[in-house]
């Protein structure tokens, strides 16, 4: 869920969602602030006092993109993203007049009022699905609808009864990552987490395992 909401975040600015050219632009123009995304009160937020996730307190822009090298210094403060399933805010600088300033935070938070299941728990309570513990190679196929390819990697097993029957091979898919979220119907006990596809500019993150209906595997991969 790392890798996904992180692709999720990165395609959320402001300012290319009222040109019309993500995911997140409204038709007939404007942004879809304010649309409900999943079925689940889930809450996507950042928070520069996150504990055991904090992170700079302020904005640190290396170079103007969603960030604004003008915005350098601007105090940061906890931003809900999503919030209980809707659209909250979309990422963009001072330079974004039509909407709030909203600068990236160095860490994502998805979580869910409430919800304490382990993933244990949550396995014990599958009647039949495959359990994925890892993407990897995640690329773009259309950022209109924010569609990504992707493998899954290092650990899918079928899940029978409520336990773990055996492993299953990797498989390639292609999926959006707001289509997750809306095919959701269940959420875990955040925790903190590493995404694969990481590097030293990605934000800490912290998730919780989801279940959800309905995710298509396009093939079978070749990968250990």
């Amino acid at each position: 869920m790392a890798d996904l909401v992180l692709r999720l975040y990165k395609a959320a600015g402001a300012r290319e969602a009222l040109d019309g050219r993500t995911a997140f632009a409204a038709p007939g123009g404007g942004t879809r602030v304010g649309e409900r995304l999943t079925p689940l009160p889930l809450t996507l937020h950042s928070d520069p006092r996150e504990p055991g996730l904090e992170c700079a307190p302020f904005t640190v822009a290396r170079g103007t993109g969603t960030a604004s090298v003008y915005d350098n210094g601007l105090p940061l403060a906890r931003t809900g993203w999503i919030t209980g399933g809707v659209l909250s805010t979309l990422v963009g600088s001072r330079q974004v007049g039509a909407v709030p300033a909203a600068p990236e935070i160095g860490n994502l938070v998805l979580s869910a009022p409430g919800a304490a299941r382990t993933l244990d728990g949550m396995v014990a309570g599958t009647a039949r699905g495959l359990l994925v513990t890892s993407l990897w190679y995640l690329r773009e196929v259309d950022p209109g609808e924010l569609l990504l390819t992707g493998l899954t990697r290092d650990g899918v097993y079928l899940v029978e009864d409520g336990e773990v029957r055996a492993a299953a091979n990797p498989f390639r898919f292609n999926a959006s990552p707001l289509g997750v979220l809306a095919r959701a119907r269940e959420a875990g006990r955040t925790e903190p987490t590493l995404p694969r596809e990481h590097d030293e500019s990605t934000p800490r993150t912290a998730m919780p395992p989801l279940r959800v209906a309905d995710f298509a595997m396009s093939a079978v991969s070749d990968a250990p």
